[in-house]
């Protein structure tokens, strides 16, 4: 039986509730058997969205030694990728190594990397700033979407989404959110308003919840399926991958009563597990 899959905003593009995120063992240098390893295992399983990054040391790398490894790998994957650079020429420069290093003349989502200023976003909407690059770029070929990307402050994201009609939005969710800066009440309903896809991340507190016994991966992924399109969480293994792609295929997202309950069990610790925010 096929996994049941959702509509990644208005892209029209077919996503499972749970994805396989760029950071995991997939940020570092030097773990490419291991890595590789870990992105076949998903590749082999289903996977249909793969996050990645150029500041995620070498994750690109291990993506394309993974696509190059596996017969048609690459394009069995929605991939999504993003520039931390501000303005048109680094950003598009920075675009290309991650083309080069992913071994694709394409990715399929591009996105405005951590934005946490009004500095950054007067800076990407500036002439010759990045968003005219992801407009050249799309022209080219080159990229399909236009996303954004921020985990400190929902007031920004806000701001760049009444700007400019970007595809997502990739944001933080787990129940320690609604303690501080929530991006679940704010950056989610204007999302959902303008079409946008929506993406989570931090799901699991990079690991926390689950390590430190506050919830288990399984309380996570279900309080966050009922917010996104689909979680990118980073693995350390091909066991983590089967495990977190079995609950997102198996388990149902938490009912409204079940989401207050966890966010109530971790309020009294939530800055631990929302460590992100600014």
């Amino acid at each position: 039986m096929e996994p049941t899959t959702r509509t990644l905003g208005s892209t029209g593009i077919a996503v499972e509730a749970v994805s396989l995120g760029g950071e995991g063992i997939l940020r570092t240098h030097g773990r490419e058997r291991a890595a590789v390893a870990m992105i076949h295992e998903a590749l082999r399983a289903g996977v249909r969205y793969c996050d990645t990054a150029p500041a995620y040391d070498e994750s690109q790398e291990y993506y394309g030694a993974a696509f190059r490894s596996m017969d048609g790998a690459r394009n069995r994957v929605f991939l999504a990728s993003k520039t931390h650079e501000r303005r048109k020429i680094p950003a598009l420069s920075l675009l290309e190594g991650s083309l080069r290093a992913l071994g694709t003349d394409h990715v399929d989502l591009w996105q405005m990397h951590d934005l946490r200023t009004h500095a950054d976003l007067e800076a990407i909407f500036a002439p010759n700033g990045a968003i005219e690059a992801a407009e050249h770029a799309k022209k080219a070929g080159k990229i399909r979407f236009v996303g954004l990307t921020g985990h400190q402050d929902p007031a920004i994201l806000i701001a760049a989404m009444e700007r400019y009609d970007f595809d997502s939005v990739l944001l933080p969710i787990n129940a320690a959110d609604p303690a501080r800066l929530p991006f679940l009440t704010t950056v989610i309903p204007l999302a959902r308003k303008k079409g946008m896809g929506v993406v989570g991340m931090k799901v699991m507190a990079a690991g926390r919840l689950p390590g430190e016994g506050a919830a288990t991966a399984e309380e996570c992924i279900r309080y966050a399926m009922g917010y996104a399109d689909t979680l990118i969480i980073g693995c350390s293994s091909p066991a983590e991958v089967q495990d977190n792609l079995r609950i997102g295929r198996t388990a149902v997202p938490m009912t409204n009563e079940e989401q207050r309950a966890l966010e109530s069990r971790l309020r009294a610790n939530a800055a631990r597990y929302a460590y992100f925010k600014g």
